[in-house]
């Protein structure tokens, strides 16, 4: 963890319980169940993906915070039936709203993530939805992720602000439609997440990992002005790298925070 007189910054990956990271970043013969023990020595937060595609019961988030120091924090993404499917998404946002209590009591949990898919384009009808699921996450704050371009404009900005909804940031492949990389802030909490450039399987996963990518050190350098803006803007700066297939993610956090270090930008907490 880092911070300046007035914006801590949280350098951490999208999941953590990956089978091929060990011999990369785990043990080789360490236990799924003890990967985040292992993890929360290193980094101070880390986004919950699975509860994108299923609602757990609340154990499994009682056993998460037991695993973790007290100052661990916990940025939990919505399922599907929010971002994607829409059948039934205030319902999903009740069941996980009811699954993450244990992360709730145990001062934990810091905020849901929507990542929304590229054909989510924008309409002004689909900002009061947007608000309608922010406020069914209070008082913890919603950041909100568009893959799709059109959401590049100055009312959606203002409406984020206006709303108190957390805006993320994005580093993926610059492909046309694609959103290109930005220092929004609109809740005073900055929010990157780091895809990788992999433009060969972006749009065509037969030929690959879509997130199979790994930054040099050039290109993570790239983001330092931009972070160095967002600070100014923030209160605390999330950058989640999900670059995870083979451990890309996790090597690729640990440069980030060693390249913030080098550069004088953050002291340690």
């Amino acid at each position: 963890m880092m911070k300046t007189d007035s914006c801590k910054i949280l350098v951490g990956t999208s999941g953590y319980s990956f089978a091929d990271w060990r011999g990369v970043y785990y043990p080789a013969e360490i236990q799924k169940g003890k990967m985040l023990d292992f993890y929360a020595g290193d980094f101070p937060a880390v986004e919950i993906n699975s509860t994108y595609y299923c609602i757990p019961n609340r154990a499994v988030f009682y056993h998460l915070a037991k695993k973790t120091g007290g100052n661990f924090e916990f940025i939990v993404k919505v399922n599907q039936e929010v971002t994607h499917k829409y059948k039934e998404p205030f319902a999903s946002m009740e069941a996980l709203k009811e699954s993450v209590q244990p992360l709730i009591e145990a001062g934990k949990m810091y905020g849901y993530l929507a990542q929304f898919p590229w054909r989510f384009k924008y309409h002004p009808t689909k900002l009061g939805y947007l608000n309608g699921i922010a406020k069914t996450c209070r008082p913890y704050p919603l950041f909100v992720e568009f893959r799709h371009e059109s959401w590049l404009r100055a009312v959606v900005y203002r409406f984020l602000h206006d709303n108190q909804i957390g805006y993320c940031c994005v580093d993926e492949p610059q492909l046309k439609g694609l959103m290109p990389p930005q220092e929004m802030v609109t809740n005073g909490i900055g929010y990157v997440r780091f895809h990788g450039r992999n433009v060969k399987t972006w749009w065509d996963t037969d030929k690959g990992d879509r997130y199979d990518y790994r930054y040099s050190t050039e290109e993570l350098g790239e983001w330092l002005q931009r972070i160095r803006v967002m600070r100014e803007k923030s209160d605390k700066l999330y950058l989640f790298f999900n670059n995870c297939h083979m451990g890309q993610a996790v090597i690729n956090a640990g440069q980030m925070t060693e390249l913030l270090k080098q550069h004088a930008l953050f002291d340690l907490d």
